[in-house]
């Protein structure tokens, strides 16, 4: 039984996780940065760099001692190798190196994108190509035809802010503090989602992608009128994001015919009111749904090593000389979004 070494240090979690070919995750630990950037309102690169340098080695060792298992059973390493904070990522890239040239095992140099597109397969063993991937986290908010494992077609990106990073920026507008996505949605709990007039950038448009600035423009202004309380303002910007993740997901459905599930995953992926407006619609359109567990849906190293595992069967060889990368788009074929695509 294969099994791969994952390493994760693309933002502000230090992951590593241990997993075997046949899907268990035979241990694994992650870190929060929380408190080190709570302060700051958000993450910090040098200080979440910093963090991953302190972290990881006693992490890694800590994960083998878990799992029973020396470094010589392991039997390949798996790096986040972009996109991500560049900083972190080299950390997770280097150490991954180290530790693949010291055991004489091949290092994986993963995208922490397909990390995510294919960690719904580590959950539900039985998901089957193609899918539609509605990838949503603080740094990406994209459409994928997931066609196989390095196969990917991007149907929609965002062409300003991700949906997480509205989350977090509108967070820090009502004071709700940090990390924000969860803190809205606690705070969503109990407000009204029809309390506040919003608007729901690109909704009914033929354009395929996703915009968010405007939305978070629009609670600026509803917080500077004084007019409404927090938990209104939570729910309401709340339900403007799931409406138009929905509409936008319908457009690239209608693009996919031969999609067999339709797919979130990303850090967003955990808004329960979210998972329920996407469940709605994958109902209305027949097709599965499939999220994966809630911590498969932040950042984690366990993705990192079944991605890895999954190019291994399929396959296909380690990269020869891999590189730390700010950016690194699934489908790099893909035509450019207006807006330059910084996000894309």
């Amino acid at each position: 039984m294969i099994r791969v070494l994952g390493i994760e240090t693309s933002c502000d979690e230090t992951a590593v996780a241990l997993v075997s070919a046949d899907g268990q995750v035979l241990a694994e630990r992650i870190a929060s940065q929380d408190e080190t950037h709570r302060p700051f309102g958000g993450v910090v690169p040098e200080l979440a760099a910093r963090a991953h340098t302190e972290r990881l080695a006693p992490m890694i060792e800590g994960v083998l001692a878990d799992a029973g298992l020396p470094l010589s059973a392991v039997d390949a390493i798996a790096a986040t190798a972009g996109p991500g904070l560049i900083g972190g990522v080299m950390v997770g890239l280097v150490t991954g190196q180290a530790l693949a040239l010291a055991s004489n095992k091949p290092l994986y140099a993963v995208n922490h994108l397909e990390g995510h597109a294919l960690s719904p397969r580590l959950a539900a063993r039985d998901l089957q190509f193609p899918y539609l991937l509605l990838l949503v986290s603080g740094g990406h908010c994209q459409l994928l035809s997931v066609d196989g494992v390095g196969r990917y077609r991007r149907l929609a990106t965002t062409i300003d802010d991700a949906a997480g990073e509205a989350f977090d920026k509108v967070a820090k507008l009502l004071g709700l503090g940090f990390p924000g996505g969860p803190a809205v949605e606690r705070a969503a709990r109990a407000g009204n989602p029809a309390a506040v007039p919003l608007p729901r950038p690109l909704v009914g448009s033929a354009e395929p992608h996703f915009s968010f600035a405007g939305l978070k423009t629009a609670v600026l202004r509803a917080v500077q009128s004084g007019r409404h309380g927090t938990e209104d303002l939570a729910a309401s910007f709340q339900a403007a994001v799931a409406d138009c993740l929905v509409d936008r997901t319908a457009l690239a459905l209608a693009a996919a015919p031969e999609a067999t599930a339709l797919v979130v995953a990303g850090g967003v992926a955990a808004n329960g009111a979210i998972r329920t407006a996407l469940e709605g619609l994958a109902s209305a359109h027949g097709l599965r749904f499939v999220a994966p567990p809630l911590k498969l849906c932040t950042d984690n190293a366990a993705m990192i090593a079944w991605a890895a595992l999954e190019r291994i069967a399929a396959g296909l060889p380690p990269e020869p000389d891999p590189q730390a990368r700010p950016r690194w788009p699934l489908d790099p074929q893909a035509t450019p979004v207006r807006g330059a695509g910084v996000k894309a």
